[in-house]
């Protein structure tokens, strides 16, 4: 093993390609506007560009997670931070709608080989529950503080540049990740992964994509054959993969943990936590600018106190999860986010931006250590041989609940708003369907109209409603992981009182 201050220097390097995924992942929420006036995208491209890049990422992640572990994590991450950099200078210069959203589909398999990557090698160098669950922490916190930096990184350059800065921004932050990786961080990998199966890979690919394809169109042009065939498709091919998976000596993942009520139990938590996290970060910063009028930079500067909730995390979660353990932290942390949607749904219709501040540090604080409990939770579950397919497993849940929260509450929210709208009879024809695809798109048809004060009063009561669906779904995951998921004594993070958790604990890598 690498002396202590190198472990340390190589996560420090993991944390920032994770932080450079999760920004991109939410960087593009500001460049919305500037978005619709150069590329004029629909509102079901506008939903695709920006959920496109977690469904290519989720369909991909388990087969890149046991293909981590086959041949090398660390060689599979430095393919992966080489695709990524290209892939953003491909997105950073689209001439179109079309291109960006191939561009960030591109981006979305580039970042499946780094994300369990990533984790998988936090598993294997800090190998002891305690430090494990620390280190757990701080990958944790660039994540989700990632996620929570991308609407001010995006502010902060579209106050100065175009839009496809928020892409070029990527290439000398992922050199300075690719040096620091080959340099610190050691190679591991499972020294007798048994042979990989293509077919279930292939298999894992047509499971996830069309189910999550047939919720999105669900969502958005209600339930039609296209939706039904893909989800048809979707549950054939997964159930060919389970089945698939109980026969195979060597598994791309192995399907009998989620026969453990706490395992699922916590994978379903941390899908849900993330749901309402991503659709949040979505619609508030355009929220930010349309509705309250504040520049890009204006709008990410007030996201601020949900970036720094989310890192100070590092500072209480260790602490939190060794008093109360993971299942009762984990509960707890969906509840706390709850109640700060709440806040939020108090907030958007409140004067001023102090209630909404400090909704946002409650949601920081919320879904922070939930997702540190969850991770550390899956992880934990296996030995550290096999932690590229848990750690795929744990990712999985993260990019679903980001690709579903956009796709999902998105529409909810675009339904809610064309809902809300006054009578646009009036206007001519262009304008009028400008005003119903989405606010960002009325703003450019209304320009000194009287109707986009109400436009922007539609867009706020959406927020609110969306806001109050989150909170409910939160409030059943925080329920359903205090009764499924153990807490148990153990302050290390370890699912103590499930089976085979003392082999698991005690296990080291090769």
């Amino acid at each position: 093993m690498t002396s202590n201050g190198r472990r340390w220097g190589a996560l420090a390097a993991l944390t920032l390609a994770v932080t450079l995924l999760a920004v991109d992942g939410t960087v593009l929420a500001l460049a919305v506007p500037a978005l619709t006036a150069d590329l004029a995208p629909t509102s079901n491209q506008l939903l695709w560009i920006g959920d496109v890049y977690s469904f290519a990422l989720a369909g991909l992640l388990i087969s890149m997670g046991t293909l981590a572990d086959r041949i090398g994590r660390k060689r599979l991450l430095l393919l992966g931070v080489t695709g990524f950099g290209a892939a953003s200078l491909l997105a950073a210069f689209a001439p179109t709608a079309g291109w960006l959203i191939a561009a960030r589909a591109l981006l979305g398999v580039a970042g499946a080989t780094l994300m369990p990557s990533t984790l998988s090698l936090v598993r294997n160098i800090f190998p002891e529950p305690r430090l494990r669950t620390r280190a757990i922490a701080i990958w944790s916190a660039g994540a989700s503080g990632g996620a929570a930096l991308g609407p001010l990184v995006g502010g902060l350059l579209l106050e100065h540049f175009w839009w496809g800065s928020v892409f070029v921004i990527n290439v000398p932050i992922m050199l300075l990740v690719l040096a620091a990786v080959f340099v610190l961080v050691p190679e591991s990998r499972d020294p007798a992964p048994g042979r990989f199966d293509p077919l279930s890979a292939l298999l894992s690919v047509a499971a996830i994509v069309p189910l999550v394809w047939a919720v999105k169109e669900a969502a958005h042009s209600g339930v039609n054959a296209s939706s039904l065939a893909a989800a048809l498709i979707g549950l054939a091919a997964g159930t060919w993969f389970v089945r698939r998976q109980r026969r195979l000596t060597s598994p791309l993942v192995d399907v009998t943990l989620f026969a453990r009520p706490a395992f699922s139990g916590t994978v379903a938590a941390s899908v849900i936590a993330i749901f309402a996290f991503s659709g949040l970060l979505f619609f508030f910063s355009q929220y930010l600018q349309l509705v309250r009028g504040y520049s890009p930079l204006q709008a990410g500067l007030r996201e601020l106190p949900l970036t720094l909730a989310s890192i100070a995390v590092v500072v209480i979660a260790v602490r939190v999860m060794n008093r109360l353990g993971v299942g009762r932290s984990l509960g707890l942390s969906l509840l706390v986010t709850a109640a700060g949607f709440a806040v939020l749904t108090v907030g958007e219709g409140a004067p001023g931006f102090g209630v909404l501040a400090v909704g946002l540090v409650i949601v920081g604080l919320g879904v922070g250590i939930a997702f540190t409990a969850s991770t550390d939770a899956i992880l934990a579950s296996v030995p550290p041989q096999r932690a590229g397919s848990a750690s795929a497993v744990s990712e999985m849940a993260y990019e679903l609940g980001v690709a579903t929260g956009i796709a999902l509450l998105g529409t909810l929210h675009t339904v809610l708003y064309r809902a809300s709208l006054p009578d646009l009879s009036a206007l001519p024809g262009t304008a009028r369907t400008a005003v119903e695809e989405s606010l960002a798109s009325a703003t450019q048809a209304l320009s000194g109209n009287a109707l986009l004060d109400a436009a922007r009063d539609a867009f706020s009561h959406a927020m609110q409603a969306t806001s109050i669906v989150a909170a409910v779904l939160l409030l059943v995951a925080g329920a359903l992981a205090w009764k499924l998921v153990p807490s148990g004594p153990a302050p290390t993070g370890e699912l103590a009182d499930e089976p085979g958790a003392r082999e698991t604990a005690s296990a080291r890598p090769h």
